[in-house]
């Protein structure tokens, strides 16, 4: 009864990660995406401030929206496996430890590829809010306003993002290694211990 609750417990905490996942990666992709602003520099130059000026943004578009592609697959798959009841009993071993190291290998990679993209967007976004003196680097901000603000939501949904990856790395690394627990024969799995989804 004990293994059913901390089964149950796993599977929506899971499930609620990526559902929190899907949004703010799809929050962040959008805000940083739609991010526009067009300054009138002596009356007749005009100039476009777009993400596509910063290619740290376009990695942080690209990234969180892979990620909540992938993370909306993901809770799909974990709805269905839920619904039709899948259990050690009715999946094999095999089966559920090859599913449960695909997860976890694709979880793991996306974590670090989402992490990568927000380390390289909050450094180009400090260079915009406060330039670069040495190199004579202006600050942009300043100029752009509107456009950093914009770009700093979606940088801020990019760190919720970020930190329900890493949660779900964390998961899949649990479902992955209960299936190896228990006793040397490998009972575990038979028992409730090795259930996956």
């Amino acid at each position: 009864m004990a293994v059913a609750v901390a089964e149950r417990k796993v599977k929506v905490a899971e499930l609620s990660l990526r559902a929190i996942l899907c949004v703010l990666s799809a929050l962040a992709a959008a805000l940083v995406a739609t991010d526009t602003q067009t300054k009138t520099f002596f009356s007749s130059y005009q100039k476009k401030a777009t993400f596509r000026d910063m290619k740290a943004m376009v990695f942080l578009v690209f990234a969180t929206a892979v990620a909540a592609a992938y993370s909306l697959l993901q809770a799909a798959r974990c709805c269905v496996t839920a619904a039709r009841g899948v259990s050690p009993t009715t999946a094999t071993t095999k089966r559920s430890r090859a599913m449960a190291w695909c997860v976890f290998s694709c979880d793991q990679a996306l974590a670090y590829v989402v992490l990568a993209a927000l380390a390289a967007a909050l450094q180009a976004s400090v260079i915009a809010k406060r330039g670069q003196p040495e190199l004579q680097w202006m600050e942009i901000c300043g100029m752009y306003g509107a456009f950093c603000r914009q770009a700093g939501g979606g940088i801020a949904s990019a760190v919720g993002a970020a930190l329900a990856a890493a949660l779900l790395a964390f998961v899949s690394a649990f479902n992955v290694f209960r299936l190896y627990g228990g006793d040397k024969s490998g009972g575990a799995a038979r028992n409730g211990g090795g259930a996956t989804w």
